[in-house]
């Protein structure tokens, strides 16, 4: 199978800490001015998170900017999950907490909250030394974090908190009908997708032709690829996700090899 010119998904670096406030700090002010042009009846529509409307949605993503600012909101909150949602893994329980604790809140008060949090959130992060957040573990208060590239609150504020809300985004464009706006910061949280999914890839060796502004091409294991995936940069950031499929995505080769490429997950 022959495929244009490709670098390792292996080799994209992770985002340098003053590179990761740029794009955690680019994202808030693309979720606010996404959020900005809903209209009252967008606000109760459903989104591709379970049992989540577009507001709820919203005071989650609130909640994971304030916890920054005031982190001792993200102990009370795990250990109340814990006990009001015992069905749910820890974070997801822990998630449902932070849209509880605003399900009364209405969706313009929502905006500023993340207008105030969002900035306040990524200067915490700012003020806490690298190596200080490179020590702090997640498992403690999410054993699920273990299945992380990194378990760690660096990781957690430098990748994974930008991308949570990148995916949320495209969420609400989603369920909204509203036009996902890429801006050059985009790709960046693209690219750290497939370094996650490049670091525990044991599949067969993949080409991924990833259209769009955010987009690349990138080879997922070494040696000749026995698979190509053809689909929009935003596309396959769905599907990694576990979403429901939204506009195509293909897939040539081996039909085993086929399987194991559509079956690849990475934690948003």
């Amino acid at each position: 199978m022959v495929a244009t010119t490709r670098a390792a998904a292996l080799d994209i670096p992770r985002t340098h800490p003053v590179r990761a406030r740029a794009v955690n700090a680019a994202e808030v002010h693309a979720m606010l001015a996404a959020l900005g042009g809903l209209a009252p009846a967008d606000w109760p529509r459903a989104t591709a998170c379970e049992g989540w409307t577009v507001r709820d949605l919203t005071a989650h993503v609130v909640g994971q900017y304030e916890e920054l600012a005031r982190p001792w909101l993200l102990v009370g909150r795990t250990l109340r999950g814990r006990r009001r949602h015992p069905q749910l893994m820890p974070l997801a329980a822990h998630n449902q907490c932070q849209v509880d604790a605003r399900r009364s809140v209405p969706p313009h008060v929502l905006v500023g909250l993340l207008t105030r949090f969002g900035p306040q959130g990524v200067r915490a992060v700012e003020r806490m030394p690298v190596a200080v957040r490179r020590r702090m573990r997640l498992s403690p208060l999410f054993p699920e974090s273990k299945e992380l590239p990194e378990d760690s609150m660096d990781y957690l504020a430098r990748v994974l908190l930008t991308r949570d809300t990148w995916m949320h985004r495209v969420d609400v464009c989603d369920a909204t009908g509203h036009e996902l706006v890429l801006r050059e910061h985009d790709r960046e949280v693209v690219g750290q997708v497939l370094l996650d999914l490049a670091l525990r890839w044991t599949g067969p060796p993949t080409f991924l032709d990833l259209s769009g502004p955010a987009g690349g091409r990138w080879m997922l294991g070494r040696g000749t690829p026995a698979v190509a995936v053809e689909a929009d940069a935003v596309t396959m950031m769905r599907h990694l996700s576990g979403r429901p499929p939204r506009g195509t995505l293909e897939c040539q080769g081996d039909p085993d090899a086929q399987a194991v490429v559509m079956a690849a997950r990475v934690v948003f």
